[in-house]
């Protein structure tokens, strides 16, 4: 269980170290004209992130979860590669990148880095992290709630971003 607490602590201060990236592209973003889409479904993709944050150790300390390496330790693997590729979207977006949906007029999409294969990488990290994480400790509960959560969420989500970027697609 300790292993597993430092692990979601990691995860915590990579998430912190997303939010402060995001809240400087945030001011660029305005500052360049940029607009803010989705307010609304904010908070609810927040609250499903810190309560997958917390719901994971919580179930693994309550329900006595126990540590099965064949599947802990692919899991483990999954939750390392999908945060390269929630980093590797932020490097090739760049300023542009946010945890919210922003546009800044003018500027075209971007398709390199993952952009060239995959229209919403970003997500896909999200998706394999909701199911990774929980089940490195076998907290399948939170894994299974996380998803299908996260699945009306990102539903939300991807429309709200793919409406918002509309005009700059060719």
């Amino acid at each position: 269980m300790t292993a597993y607490a430092v692990l979601i602590g990691l995860v915590v201060l990579e998430r912190l170290a997303e939010l402060a990236v995001a809240r400087r592209n945030l001011a660029w973003a305005r500052s360049e004209g940029g607009v803010e889409y989705g307010r609304r479904h904010y908070p609810w993709i927040v609250a499903a992130h810190v309560g997958l944050l917390v719901a994971a150790p919580a179930e693994v300390w309550l329900l006595g979860r126990p540590f099965v390496p064949a599947l802990g330790w692919p899991m483990l693997a999954v939750v390392v590669l999908a945060q390269g590729l929630r980093w590797w979207c932020v490097r090739t977006l760049g300023r542009r990148w946010n945890t919210r949906v922003v546009v800044v007029p003018g500027l075209p999409l971007v398709h390199r880095g993952p952009y060239r294969w995959l229209r919403h990488p970003n997500y896909v990290a999200v998706v394999a992290e909701g199911i990774a994480l929980p089940l490195v400790h076998t907290a399948w509960l939170t894994a299974v709630t996380f998803t299908v959560v996260n699945a009306v969420l990102l539903t939300i989500r991807v429309r709200v971003e793919d409406l918002a970027l509309a005009p700059c697609r060719p």
